[in-house]
This record gives structure tokens, C-alpha cells and sequence, in this order.
């Protein structure tokens, strides 16, 4: 490859070079709005300002007492992405300015960019993200400052594995270039850094290589949680993505039944077998939209009940080798539109913790926990991290972490979280900050034992504390 190098640089077809300049020459007004996380909990009143990679600096001097932070498409559930009475910055959408280099297998795009919108330059070219979440409307700033991580953490880390370089604008205006060769301390610390350390204006990363854009899964349906454990305990390795869906409402000889799936990008030789004629047809589709106002308590446990009873029987007992087009496989909850709204106006909250593999005795004590309170919702995954990177605040570590949703609205749900927060801490797990809305200063202090080496580093980059979110006060995270 070395000696047919070809860059990519994508422009939209209604959107000419000159409009581009005219647009990052602008300052434009700002806003207040009062904003919250996917949770739909605790929203804030702040100022929304829009700039570019060119604009941010400027944009600085806006800032009052209450700092300065960047939101991105506000996915984190709680309020990580939020800084009542401050600023909040959103980086314009430059995914179709990305930067393909196929010697090095990377891109190079600006920070703004969604998932969602990469993913429509990379896959017909043959290229895929090498981490994603569950949803694919995530900023690369976010996606860098909450080191996000996949179905394939086990094998392949999280986001911040596969970062190479980052410029990051600092609390002064100035601007540095960042790489684990290259002020390694403010690179991992802005890893997992919630946005904390400076605003993320571009990026560049490893791609994966892939042959076409549907996925080879195999389904299980495990009877119960042993087996499920046992399932992924032996099968991960044998696969590059591997997550699984739990049902926390199921007792008895049920109690933890689960849907596990495996797979990885299907090749050629794949779709030319199953009678697929364009392997890189990527058009991830909204199905339907939840609307606006939709009645408190639609999700219960008897509805919780019905979906997880469908949900499990439709789930083949032992599908080999069926093709999932990438929407399906990665981002099912994508296909509909803010499925949050769901659980009504008082929102949800999703619980995600790790635990080393040695404490999986905890982790079914949580699960018991949970189902004997019948408070989650369908809404539960379970995978298995593999090594942790050198970030300070980065979630993953060896083990297993569990996520799942609870209505805010559900009786208890204070006593009954907090409760669990104190067998993760005790088991040696953690909390993950983009998901958390509810956990203590002590708490964080506990799981993560380098939160003090971060916070010098922070300090050292940002002394005057510019740099401002409403979950860093809530925790203590800066002073």
C-alpha cells in the first residue's frame, strides 16, 4: 500500500469551499436553553454557543464565572454534557471534511463529527470505526473525552487504544498537539476527562478494514446467567464483537436468561454465498419516532414483562453465520427516534458499573438485587472488558460490566442504587461517568484510585478552572 497512497477528502455536493470559509468567519449569537443528558434527568439553563475549529478560541471570552464546556449531541445520560448558568460550545459537523490516509489505515477528521456521519464516508470505502457504543449519534470529542468502548473492548480496548494524535484547545486560547508520544500526561488525561481538560478540535485515528458492510452473527438463547457466563467466558475469544442482552425480570430456574451475540464483519466470499450483490451499501434508517408527550408509567413491569418475554422467544436458539446489516447489529436503538422518551417526562437512569472477573459472585448478587426489586427495564446489556489503557478516568477494566436502565420515577430508586454503588466499590468495580447521574464524590474517589494524579494534571493545564460541567461540580471533580 505504501507506494498507491490515496487521501480522501469528502465534500457534500451542495456545499462548495467558499460557503465553508464564510461560514467559520462568523461568530454567531448565542442561546440559553436548558439542556439535559439522554436521561432526560436534573436539566440545566446554560448559554449554547455554535463554533468551528477556527471559532472556539474566540469564543472563549463569552465564558462567566461558571466556565466553559463542550457538548457534543448530548448522549451522555446524566449530566455530564451539561454546565448550568456557563457556556456550552457545540463544534460544527465536519465529517464530510475527514481525512482518509489507506497506508496508515487511519482518518483524520474534526471533533464535531458524529459516528453517524463518519460512518457514511468510511463504510463505502471500505472502512469501519474501531469502537463504537450503542448508539452512533456520538461526537469524536465525546467519544475521546468519555473513551468510549464497544462490543469488542475484550480484544480490541476502548476508543483511546486506537487514538494517535488530537489537537486540543487550552484554557489560554492556545492550541497543543497531543499523542502518547507527545505530552503523554494531558493525552491520557483528556482520555476519560469529561471534557475537563480543553475542548477536542480534530482527531486522528486507526480505521478497520472491512470487505462489505453487513455483519457474520451467531445468536445463542442462554437458559439462565450461568450460562450465559459460561458462554462468554469461552466463546469471546473466538470473536472480535460479543455482547448480551439479560433479563432482569426473570426468577426461578429463568433468573438471568439471556441472548447472547457474536459475530464480526462479514467478507465477500459471505455475501456472494447469501446472494448479496453491493457489499459497502450503507443507509442506516430511523424507523419510527417516538413522539413528544408520551403517558408517565408506559414503561412498567408488566410492559417490561411482555417485551422481555418477545424479546427472548424471537431470538433463534442457535442462529450460525446470519447476516445483520451494521445499523442492526451495533445500534439497534438508533432505528428509533428519541426512544428516551419512552419512559416519560421524568426520564430514566442508566446504571453502568464494572467488576473484576474474580467477584462474579457480586455480580450476581447485583442481579438478584435488581429483579427482586422488579425495577429494571428491558434496556440491560452485559459484556466482558478486556485490559484497561493508561487513562486516569478511563471506565474499562478486566471484568465484567452491566448496564441497565431504571425509571426515574421507580419507588426507591435513591436507596436501591446507592445500595449497589456500595457492593461495586467493596467488589473493587466502578462507576462509568458518562452514564452516571446520581453517584457521590467518595464514590468516584473510591473507584477510580487515580483521580488525584488526574486532577493535577488538570490543574497544571487549566490553573484559573475554565474548564466547568455540572457533574464535575456534583462530584467534586474540580474545585
Amino acid at each position: 500500500m505504501a507506494g498507491n497512497v490515496r487521501f480522501w477528502r469528502i465534500h457534500r455536493l451542495n456545499e462548495s469551499p467558499a460557503r465553508i470559509v464564510i461560514a467559520v468567519s462568523t461568530l454567531p449569537s448565542a442561546s440559553r436553553s436548558s439542556l439535559a443528558g439522554w436521561g432526560r434527568t436534573s436539566p440545566s439553563v446554560a448559554t449554547v454557543l455554535a463554533v468551528t475549529a477556527q471559532t472556539a478560541a474566540e469564543a472563549l471570552q463569552q465564558a462567566s464565572q461558571r466556565g466553559v464546556l463542550a457538548r457534543g449531541l448530548g448522549r451522555a445520560y446524566g449530566d455530564a454534557a451539561q454546565n448550568g448558568g456557563g457556556l456550552l460550545l457545540r463544534l460544527a459537523d465536519t465529517a464530510h471534511l475527514a481525512v482518509i490516509d489507506e497506508a496508515r489505515d487511519d482518518v483524520t477528521v474534526g471533533a464535531g463529527a458524529s459516528i453517524d456521519e463518519l460512518l457514511k464516508v468510511l463504510v463505502p470505502r471500505g472502512y469501519f470505526v474501531p469502537v463504537t457504543p450503542g448508539t452512533r449519534f456520538v461526537t469524536i470529542g465525546g467519544a475521546i473525552a468519555s473513551d468510549i468502548h464497544g462490543k469488542n473492548h475484550h480484544g480490541e480496548g476502548s476508543f483511546g487504544n486506537h487514538l494517535r494524535r488530537m489537537s486540543l484547545l487550552l484554557a489560554d486560547g492556545s492550541t497543543v498537539q497531543l499523542s502518547p508520544s507527545s505530552q503523554p500526561d494531558l493525552f491520557w488525561a483528556t482520555l476519560g476527562g469529561m471534557g475537563l481538560t480543553g475542548i477536542v478540535l480534530d482527531a486522528t485515528f486507526a480505521i478497520l478494514p472491512i470487505e462489505t458492510s453487513l455483519c457474520r452473527v451467531d445468536t445463542v438463547r442462554a437458559n439462565n446467567l450461568d450460562h450465559v457466563l459460561q458462554l462468554m467466558e469461552e466463546g469471546d475469544s473466538r470473536y472480535r464483537y460479543s455482547v448480551a442482552w439479560v433479563d432482569m425480570l426473570s426468577r426461578g430456574k429463568n433468573f438471568g436468561r439471556s441472548v447472547l451475540t457474536s459475530g464480526d464483519h462479514a467478507t465477500q466470499a459471505d455475501l456472494v454465498e447469501a446472494g448479496v450483490k453491493n457489499p459497502h451499501d450503507y443507509h442506516p434508517r430511523i424507523l419510527a419516532h417516538v413522539p413528544a408527550f408520551v403517558p408517565n408509567g408506559l414503561i412498567n413491569r408488566l410492559t417490561s414483562q411482555v417485551f422481555n418475554e418477545v424479546w427472548f422467544r424471537k431470538a433463534p436458539r442457535n442462529g450460525i453465520g446470519e447476516l445483520h446489516s451494521i445499523a442492526n447489529f451495533f445500534h439497534p436503538l438508533d432505528m428509533v427516534g428519541s426512544w428516551n422518551r419512552l419512559y416519560g417526562r421524568g426520564g430514566f437512569v442508566q446504571y453502568q458499573f464494572v467488576l473484576p472477573f474474580q467477584q462474579v459472585g457480586v455480580l450476581r448478587s447485583i442481579i438478584e438485587r435488581v429483579v427482586i426489586a422488579r425495577a429494571a427495564s428491558p434496556v440491560v446489556v452485559l459484556k466482558r472488558f478486556g485490559a484497561s489503557n493508561n487513562a486516569p478516568l478511563s471506565f474499562p477494566a478486566p471484568g465484567w460490566t452491566l448496564t441497565v436502565d431504571i425509571p426515574a420515577a421507580f419507588p426507591g430508586l435513591a436507596s436501591l442504587l446507592h445500595g449497589l454503588d456500595n457492593m461495586v466499590l467493596e467488589a473493587g468495580g466502578r462507576h462509568y461517568l458518562a452514564k452516571d447521574s446520581h453517584t457521590t464524590p467518595e464514590a468516584i474517589k473510591v473507584g477510580y484510585p487515580r483521580l488525584a494524579e488526574w486532577r493535577a494534571i488538570r490543574d497544571h493545564a487549566d490553573p484559573h478552572g475554565l474548564w466547568r460541567s455540572d457533574q464535575a461540580r456534583r462530584l467534586g471533580l474540580v474545585d
